[in-house]
Parts: structure tokens; C-alpha cells; sequence
């Protein structure tokens, strides 16, 4: 019975769904605005040059359009009842900068900026008892008095009168170097591996330890592999002995890094920064000038080449150390000193709850809003029209991309099922369906050790409640008692490290 006080006084506290309201919490307060400070300023083909740069935003409460015009609250029982979406509006503050382009005589325009306006962009489907909705923080008796059962959990949104519940995704951890052995045509292969995040872009980067001594990095933007040491110089490792240095000063650990270092002077006859870059350019841009080829190279090491590191040039040699980490591990896996990394270990994975998978939504159907803007204006230039804010924007763009979504299940990434009819079988399907986790794993394939129950999911997963069939081991659920942490900031963390001499420049530690 002391086991039933102590669930009693947990929930008392804690609901059931709460994960998934204080991630769309997080979403509503940090995320948006953060999304769209990441979105680059629309530039627009128009004679005299026309930007627009992005403000705030301010999402408003759940409100319903009338076909008479009339705008008004609405509630979740009549969202059910009328068929309509539960959603709110998005308003953001867009300012027009004009000139900054040159006329057919080469005289550049003086650039002014014009008057922000807070234009209607479009609508966010709402979280029943997140901060945006009516419910928040209502009592029992005003719940009922609102037409809402007061012991519902909450927790999904309402979507052309439909419940939809979106899904938790369990997902490698991005950002985190992982070692593995893999067979190759019949030859084995050591690789270190990161799955490097950042904006919503996601680049595969590995480096592979071969049983002939090659070390090799393959990387988005350039097919085939690289060899690792070309690859070091171009980053800035100014000689050889700084690529000793930057991997591994152990003996055991240099020895296997002579024969690339000979490899890439006798044969490749790389041995400045400038051989390794013309080397990566001929790769990427063959046929072209030099000074294009050079540049070309440099932009697809600054942009696809571990980007959560950074984008611009200044991070290209924090680069060159974290790839000498990688290389490192690689080859101490080939050497027995360290061991394969479980990934089916706990620490190794993250869950992406309905805030996170919000977010990619919305970033990519806000995306999708900039392109059209940007269309609009430029039409209108060609039309003769004087550019107008207001009219660029169709808010439909981004409200019809997200409620597809919903509707439909399919997500950003080519992901199905994410959001699904929420199940009112019981009220322990309802909860059981908001507590699940869904794995990306195919489910036609074996996956013995993924379906397994893993020693690090006791008290975070519950052990038994997983279907039978194909989805065994790969659909879980969420313990009674587990509660998931939200993502903080990595720069806070970074800042907070750095004011306690924890962390170096990479100059610094090298």
C-alpha cells in the first residue's frame, strides 16, 4: 500500500499526458520564434531591390472564422461537434526593406526600411491543455460546465472534428559520435559515426577504419569517400605532425596513421591546404575555374560537413578536432581498446514528443511560406504593382500544409502514422495511446536486439505492454511513473561551461 501513496502523491502533481502538453508548451513559448529567427530575410528579384526580414510572433487563442465574416472563440466540444479545426492564429511582424539593388547604370539604391506591419499568417493547431488553450487551468466544474469530462486527460488536438493524437518517435541520439563494426563485402569495417543535427538538416558523417589501413570520411554533399588526411589538411591541419596531433598522440594509434599520411603525398600529391581544397574541388565541381572549384569546396565543408559544429568558415578547424576524435575512436575500435556502442542502449536515444515534431512541421510549411512570398512579390513587381506586405502573404500555405499533416499522418521526412484517430475504445486506450513510442525501425526485418527489453529501459519503459506481431518490441509505452526532461538550450550549457573554465576554444585545447 506505501507504493499506492506514493502514485497517489505523484500524480497529484503530474498527469498522465504531461509530456507531451509541456513539450508543445515549449514550442509555443521558444520554438516558433526560434524558427523563424532562423529563417534568412526573403530576398526578392525586383527592380530597386526588395527584402523583408522577420520580427516576433504572437500566436493568439483558439478563434473560429464565421462564413458571415464574424470572427469568434471557440471550444473544443463545438470543434467535435461542427467539424472544425481547433486551432489558433499566428500574427508575426514583418518589416519591407527597399533598395539595396543597382539600376541598368550601375547606381545603387539608398536602402530604407519601410513600416512593420503584423501580418496573418496563418493557424497552429492547439493542444487541448496547453498554455494556448481555453482549458488551461480550469477547474473541474467549469471543465463540465464547458461540454469537456473532467478526468480527460488531454494532450491531442482536434482536426476537422476528428481527435488526432500525435505519437512520441524514438530516434538515435544526434550529435554524439557512435562506434560500430560492419561487414563489408565480406571484409570488416570500423566505423565512428555521428548523426549531426542542426536547424532540422540532418548529415550522416562516418568515419571508416578499413582492414587495409585506409581511413576514410564519407559526408552529405560529396559522393564517395574522402580520405580522411585530405580531408584534416583542408580544415587546417597545417603538416603532417598536426595530424598526429590533432588524432592521437599514442603510439599504438599514430602507427596506423603513416600509411594515409604517405598515401596522400606519394599519391594524391596533397600537402598544403590549398592541394587538399583544389583535391575536394575537383571532386564537387569538375570542369570548373580554380577560384570556383576552391570556393565550392570550402562551402561544402562549412555547410555539410558536421554542421551542428557550426557553418562558417571560423568553425572549420573545431571541425578538424572533432573529426580527429572520430578517427580516433575508429581506430581504437580496430585495435580492441574500446568496444562497439549499444545503440540500443537508453543513453543513446532521445524521444521526439509532439513539441519536437511541431516544430519540424512547422519549419518546414513556414519554409514553404517564405517561397511562396517571395513568389507573390516578385508578381507583383512584374504586374507594375507597388510591393504590398499584406497581399504576399496567403496564410493558407501554412495553415492547409500543417492540417494535411495532422489529417493525414504523414510527416516531414517521408514519416508515417506519426499523428493518428485518437483511440476512445476505454479511457486506458486513450491513455495508453498518448504514453506510446513508435520506433522508425522497419518492421518487416528482424531487429532481434532493437525488439529486445534493454536492462536502461527499467522505470523509463513499461515491459510488458507491447503489441504482438510485426510491431513487437518496436511500438512501447512510457512507465506510470517516467518523467521526460525537455531539451535545454545547448549554447546556455556551452555559456555556463565556459564561465566555469570547463571549455576551451578549440585553438585553445589543441
Amino acid at each position: 500500500m506505501e507504493s499506492r501513496i506514493i502514485v497517489d502523491e505523484f500524480f497529484k502533481e503530474n498527469s498522465l499526458v504531461e509530456h507531451h502538453i509541456n513539450s508543445y508548451n515549449k514550442f509555443v513559448e521558444n520554438s516558433i520564434q526560434k524558427v523563424i529567427d532562423e529563417a534568412a530575410p526573403i530576398e526578392a528579384e525586383v527592380k530597386g531591390g526588395f527584402k523583408v526580414k522577420f520580427g516576433k510572433v504572437r500566436v493568439g487563442k483558439p478563434i473560429n472564422k464565421e462564413a458571415d465574416g464574424s470572427v469568434k472563440e471557440i471550444y473544443p466540444v463545438e470543434a467535435r461537434i461542427r467539424n472544425l479545426s481547433y486551432s489558433a492564429p499566428l500574427y508575426l511582424e514583418i518589416t519591407p526593406i527597399m533598395g539595396g539593388g543597382e539600376d541598368e547604370e550601375g547606381n545603387k539604391y539608398e536602402v530604407e526600411e519601410g513600416e512593420t506591419v503584423e501580418a496573418y499568417i496563418g493557424e497552429l493547431p492547439v493542444m487541448l491543455g496547453s498554455i494556448i488553450c481555453h482549458l488551461n487551468g480550469k477547474s473541474e466544474d467549469e471543465l463540465v460546465k464547458m461540454g469537456e469530462d473532467a478526468r480527460d486527460p488531454m494532450g491531442y488536438f482536434i482536426v476537422n472534428g476528428s481527435e488526432k493524437a500525435v505519437v512520441a518517435q524514438e530516434d538515435l541520439i544526434p550529435n554524439r559520435i557512435l562506434c560500430e563494426k560492419v561487414e563489408k563485402t565480406g571484409k570488416p569495417v570500423y566505423i565512428a559515426k555521428v548523426f549531426s543535427t542542426r536547424h532540422g538538416f540532418r548529415a550522416l558523417c562516418a568515419v571508416e577504419k578499413h582492414d587495409d589501413g585506409r581511413l576514410n570520411v564519407s559526408f552529405p554533399g560529396m559522393s564517395g569517400n574522402i580520405p580522411l588526411v585530405i580531408l584534416l589538411k583542408a580544415l587546417g591541419a597545417e603538416n603532417d605532425s598536426a595530424v598526429f596531433k590533432i588524432i592521437s598522440e599514442d603510439p599504438a594509434v599514430s602507427m596506423q596513421l603513416i600509411a594515409n599520411i604517405l598515401e596522400t603525398r606519394e599519391e594524391h600529391q596533397v600537402i598544403t591546404r590549398e592541394d587538399a581544397l583544389e583535391y575536394i574541388g575537383k571532386r564537387v565541381a569538375p570542369g570548373q575555374p580554380k577560384e570556383y572549384r576552391l570556393k565550392r569546396a570550402e562551402t561544402i565543408l562549412c555547410n555539410y560537413l558536421l554542421p551542428h559544429m557550426g557553418v562558417k568558415k571560423e568553425n572549420l578547424f573545431e571541425k578538424c578536432i572533432y573529426l580527429g576524435r572520430m578517427a580516433k575512436n575508429a581506430i581504437e575500435l580496430y585495435l580492441g581498446l574500446r568496444v562497439e556502442d549499444d545503440k540500443d542502449h537508453y543513453a543513446n536515444k532521445r524521444l521526439k514528443l509532439a513539441g519536437d515534431l511541431m516544430e519540424d512541421l512547422f519549419r518546414y510549411s513556414f519554409n514553404q511560406l517564405n517561397k511562396d512570398m517571395k513568389y507573390q512579390l516578385e508578381r507583383q513587381a512584374i504586374r507594375n504593382k507597388s510591393p504590398s506586405i499584406q497581399a504576399a502573404v496567403r496564410s493558407d500555405v501554412l495553415t492547409e500544409r500543417i492540417r494535411h499533416a495532422m489529417a493525414t499522418g504523414n510527416w516531414v521526412g517521408g514519416r508515417t502514422g506519426v499523428s493518428q484517430l485518437l483511440d476512445r475504445t476505454s479511457y486506458l486506450a486513450t491513455v495508453s495511446q498518448l504514453r506510446r513510442l513508435v520506433s522508425p525501425l522497419s518492421r518487416s526485418q528482424p531487429h532481434f536486439e532493437a525488439r529486445d527489453l534493454h536492462a536502461t529501459q527499467w522505470g523509463k519503459i513499461c515491459p510488458s505492454e507491447t503489441p504482438e506481431g510485426p510491431n513487437c518490441g518496436l511500438v512501447k509505452n512510457i512507465a506510470v511513473m517516467c518523467e521526460i526532461t525537455t531539451q535545454e538550450q545547448d549554447d546556455k550549457i556551452i555559456d555556463l561551461l565556459k564561465e566555469s573554465g570547463y571549455v576551451k576554444s578549440a585553438k585553445d585545447s589543441y
